[in-house]
């Protein structure tokens, strides 16, 4: 049944291989909490569903995690009813918790380049993290989208590059010229590197390993680049894909476009970053509106 549920996800849903595991190892824990209950997954009824939400509040996880734990709940009951295992789906009234909406922290340009400023080019590594961070602010990506980045997908004398985002969904995103100079001098250094099997097609790549650079290593040279520079924000690869957002809002840029540019599925993903906007706005407002002069 869990097997199927994961073929399910993955070609009926399309989702990302990280959400794909959350969703299985959340399912997996209702399987084992309701075999302890001495309960048939196919005799669960609503009230067994509100329980074990119940128990899930008990351990203290945030909201958001127990939001995505109902929701792959949902999921499985709703594959459940369309395999044949079950006639009805107990968990179409079950609720999730509220989330709240959470404001990330936000760059000023002149951080982002105090930042950037911290990276020694006389280091081997330093042309490569240059261009990676460039590449992060200049085209909002994610950084499994930038980790996931490939040769391929580099049109720079076009100006864009090719982003394969949540649920294998691709997009073309405008990419700035001061990132295409920087991935352009990496690639002067990337021509140096022994490169494992395999490896051949990925942009960034660890120079010792001659492997696909990995998130982690991505959250250590930003925290570190970060401290050097003296900033006290909570920052991360994330942080520069906010500022991307909020700078282009705050240049007068479509919400639309942001949105297309971001990868979102929805508009209200993206209408988060007008809250981030709102001091600008009420500045603008003061500043221009007629009952204000």
């Amino acid at each position: 049944m869990l097997t199927r549920f994961r073929q399910y996800l993955l070609l009926e849903k399309s989702l990302s291989a990280n959400t794909l595991d959350a969703y299985v190892d959340d399912v997996t824990k209702l399987l084992r909490y309701f075999d302890d209950c001495n309960i048939d997954i196919l005799d669960v009824t609503l009230q067994d569903l509100h329980e074990f939400s119940a128990s899930v509040a008990d351990l203290g996880i945030s909201p958001r995690t127990h939001a995505r734990i109902i929701s792959g709940i949902r999921s499985f009951f709703r594959f459940l009813c369309l395999d044949g295992f079950r006639p009805d789906d107990p968990s179409e009234l079950l609720e999730a918790p509220k989330i709240g909406r959470h404001l990330p922290d936000v760059l000023t340009v002149s951080e982002i380049d105090s930042i950037i400023s911290q990276i020694d080019l006389r280091q081997p590594e330093g042309h490569r993290n240059r261009a990676m961070i460039e590449t992060m602010y200049s085209c909002g990506l994610r950084v499994s989208e930038l980790c996931s980045l490939k040769m391929e997908d580099l049109f720079l004398d076009e100006g864009f590059i090719r982003v394969t985002g949540k649920g294998s969904k691709q997009r073309l995103v405008p990419v700035s010229g001061r990132a295409i100079h920087e991935i352009q001098n990496y690639l002067q250094d990337r021509c140096h590197i022994e490169i494992k099997p395999g490896a051949d097609s990925f942009v960034f790549l660890s120079k010792r390993r001659g492997r696909p650079i990995s998130r982690i290593m991505v959250f250590d040279i930003v925290k570190e680049l970060t401290a050097k520079a003296g900033i006290t924000k909570t920052v991360s690869p994330h942080t520069f894909r906010h500022s991307f957002a909020t700078h282009l809002l705050e240049g007068g840029a479509n919400l639309r476009a942001i949105q297309c540019m971001l990868g979102h599925e929805k508009i209200a993903t993206t209408e988060i970053y007008t809250h981030i906007d709102r001091s600008r706005l009420r500045e603008e407002i003061v500043s221009h509106h007629p009952r204000n002069l």
